[in-house]
């Protein structure tokens, strides 16, 4: 006999009704991806504003509403009442069972502090966000604010100083490795942990991080592309072969079908790292030219399967020299990397035949305070200062789905819904090699690159963490952002800033 799925929000299962807080111009992640079915069958999800039951009687935007993880837009107006959300779990068991959970989101009465909307994992109590005025200036200027004090880390940064502690020694004893590590709460470091490496200097590569900064690379290209500011337009859903001339003739039709958006979140069918080939190597080789079958025929059906590309993101490095009319370096420098003050960097390049020529890829370095300026601005719903520098589309685009895939990515096994525009979601970790999301916001975001290195931020705990090493191998990214998150003081009521 079929049995019913558990329908199970955030983390919390039960039947009882969840009550979230949130407030007016807030975006809430509702996440129903650990929802189980005891006879193993495949879940659907159905999400829906049940109007009748709130007392609010706007237009209410719910996002993804047919996917695990839905994003419930709060309407500026909506403070002080209240929104029903009614999530409904389907199995395709016979006769087909379903599970329903409602979700009573309480709209504060007090706006939240300056600056623009930041997405909140629904069920954790959104971070106070006075910091948001602020900035750092590039570090030749004075850079990141920093506490050291552990009177001042608690009571102006809301952080657990003997946590801390603790985290510290971890990072140490954690491997070997060179390093440079930092913390940052609400725009102060509270932690820089340094070993052979300078959290200001060391630009060596920081491997697959450099996927998530090539991704938001891109969306500004996108962006700037749709506002009439670049040689071609481009959104995510375009073929990304359009814009890859050099690829020419493909050397398997199917290519033609690659979006933009399956370049970067590993259902393009490029070459995936499971198949044993080299990361690295002449543009021939890369855009399947070279004669080796593994770059030169899909994996698999575009948009059909997870296959983790390091390949992808070099494509997607081209795309962007396309839109842009610039080498991607270039355009990375002057559209992303100077507005937020990073200063030191290192790029990848690839040299090509006469055809092709040479051409950066979307690999590089950069120091772990600066990397943590990506992710503040991430943080900072892409606003740095006066400025929108990263689409807010785009940030909000990364805490959802943006794929259909269900079966496991082909190298690690990891669950497929991970995967984002470039960056992850590591929440949904479901332990496969080793790797688990436990006890992670659900609205984190992040990027690990072999060698221990990591960028992540936590909107719902005004929180950035970085990893650098220059090195490879792997490492418990997933511990370090746990432990960064845990010693985030709970109650932060009546804290100075």
């Amino acid at each position: 006999a079929n049995h019913a799925p558990r329908a199970i929000v955030n983390g919390v299962d039960g039947k009882e009704v969840l009550r979230i807080t949130a407030q007016p111009g807030q975006t809430l992640s509702l996440d129903a991806n650990l929802s189980q079915d005891p006879d193993g069958d495949t879940l659907t999800y159905e999400w829906f504003v049940y109007r009748e039951a709130g007392t609010y009687d706007g237009e209410v935007t719910l996002a993804d509403a047919a996917s695990s993880l839905a994003l419930l837009r709060i309407p500026n107006d909506a403070a002080g009442e209240t929104i029903h959300v009614v999530l409904t779990v389907h199995d395709d068991g016979t006769p087909p069972l379903a599970a329903y959970r409602r979700v009573l989101v309480e709209v504060s009465e007090r706006s939240r502090a300056r600056g623009v909307p930041g997405t909140v994992g629904a069920g954790l109590k959104p971070a106070r966000m006075a910091t948001n005025g602020y900035f750092p200036p590039p570090e030749s200027q004075g850079g990141w604010r920093k506490l050291d004090k552990p009177e001042d880390i608690r009571r102006t940064a809301g952080v657990d100083p003997a946590k801390l502690g603790e985290l510290k020694e971890w990072l140490l004893q954690s491997d070997e490795r060179d390093f440079a590590a930092v913390v940052i709460r609400r725009g102060y470091i509270v932690l820089e942990v340094e070993r052979g490496n300078s959290a200001k200097t060391d630009s060596r590569r920081v491997a697959s991080v450099s996927k998530a900064v090539c991704a938001t690379v891109l969306a500004i290209a996108s962006e700037q592309s749709q506002q009439g500011l670049t040689p071609r337009k481009m959104k995510f859903d375009d073929p990304a072969f359009e814009f890859i001339p050099w690829a020419q003739p493909l050397s398997d039709p199917r290519k033609a079908q690659i979006t933009v958006k399956q370049l970067l979140n590993h259902t393009s069918g490029l070459c995936p790292e499971a198949n044993g080939s080299p990361n690295d190597g002449a543009w021939e080789y890369v855009l399947g030219h070279s004669g080796d079958p593994r770059t030169a025929t899909l994996a698999f059906d575009p948009g059909t399967g997870c296959g983790y590309s390091t390949h992808a993101l070099h494509h997607a490095a081209l795309v962007c020299e396309t839109v842009t009319g610039k080498p991607y370096d270039q355009f990375a420098i002057e559209a992303l990397f100077k507005p937020v003050g990073v200063e030191y960097w290192w790029f990848q390049y690839f040299d090509g035949g006469e055809k092709i020529g040479r051409h950066p890829t979307h690999g590089l370095g950069m120091p772990a305070r600066d990397l943590a300026r990506i992710a503040y601005c991430m943080l900072r719903d892409g606003q740095w200062g006066d400025r929108q520098v990263i689409p807010r589309w785009f940030v909000e685009e990364t805490a959802a789905l943006t794929h259909n895939v269900r079966s496991p990515e082909m190298r690690w096994k990891l669950n497929p819904q991970i995967f984002s525009h470039g960056w992850e979601l590591p929440a949904r970790l479901t332990g496969e090699g080793g790797r688990n999301g436990l006890g992670l916001p659900p609205d984190a975001r992040d990027k690990p690159g072999s060698g221990g290195q990591l960028i992540a931020f936590v909107p719902s705990l005004d929180l950035v963490i970085t990893r650098q090493t220059g090195s490879s191998g792997d490492w418990a990214y997933e511990e370090y952002l746990r432990r960064a998150c845990a010693a985030v003081v709970p109650d932060t009521e009546g804290v100075d800033r």
